[in-house]
């Protein structure tokens, strides 16, 4: 397949962190690819590196060395702000830990990117009003998140995520926090949306019973691909 096809590629990625008087080494030289429309697993134990992969890989953090490039630019040239208004527009997040505003409802959860994008109230709130319903939550649109169970809290992240329409969902442990029921609804509710929104769908996970289910595997081991 044609460096055409790649939406996103991360070349020769290294990221140290500061740990006392010493340098902790979390990636040693990652290059990968995201192909527009694909789904991929990353796998590895806790503190194997994945989630610090994931965030440089969309564009929360960088790297101490090395090229991450969307479509053949790179994106790591750009400033912050331009890169904070190109994260809105092509990437959704969707994390353990469903950091939800309190104060905010279901359906206010879920508008917040179209706002910061400068869209109006009307427009994001029917954007987040169909995403919602989508995911059977519509009769929950009005409620906040200490009235939502875990599952329908997770819903809502994920409905945030991709109520911009991004190319690519990125999910760290995203069913971690879950009962093993709960977990199944959610990874059948990802399937689901990639296919339905064509999206490309890359999940951070240590569940092997999830990650088995992804056409493409990488294993991760003390910051490189196993």
């Amino acid at each position: 397949m044609s460096d055409s096809n790649v939406f996103l590629k991360a070349v020769d990625i290294h990221k140290s962190y500061t740990q006392g008087t010493g340098e902790l080494e979390i990636l040693r030289g990652i290059s990968m690819e995201i192909k527009e429309g694909e789904a991929l697993a990353i796998l590895g134990s806790s503190g194997a590196g994945k989630s610090t992969l994931l965030h440089i890989m969309g564009t929360l953090d960088r790297p101490d060395r090395g090229e991450l490039f969307c479509e053949g630019r790179n994106i790591l040239a750009m400033d912050d702000e331009e890169l904070s208004r190109f994260r809105n527009s092509e990437m959704g997040f969707v994390f353990q830990f469903h950091h939800l505003l309190s104060e905010f409802s279901a359906v206010e959860n879920v508008m917040i990117p179209c706002r910061v994008a400068g869209e109006s109230t009307k427009a994001a709130q029917e954007k987040a009003m169909h995403l919602l319903n989508f995911m059977g939550l519509a009769e929950r649109a009005n409620h906040y998140p200490s009235q939502l169970s875990g599952g329908e809290l997770q819903r809502v992240a994920i409905a945030r995520a991709l109520v911009r329409h991004p190319k690519v969902l990125f999910a760290d442990e995203p069913t971690g926090n879950l009962d093993s029921h709960t977990s199944l609804k959610i990874q059948d509710l990802f399937f689901r949306l990639k296919e339905e929104m064509k999206l490309a769908l890359v999940i951070v996970t240590h569940d092997l019973t999830f990650a088995t289910r992804f056409p493409k595997v990488y294993r991760m081991k003390d910051g490189q691909w196993a």
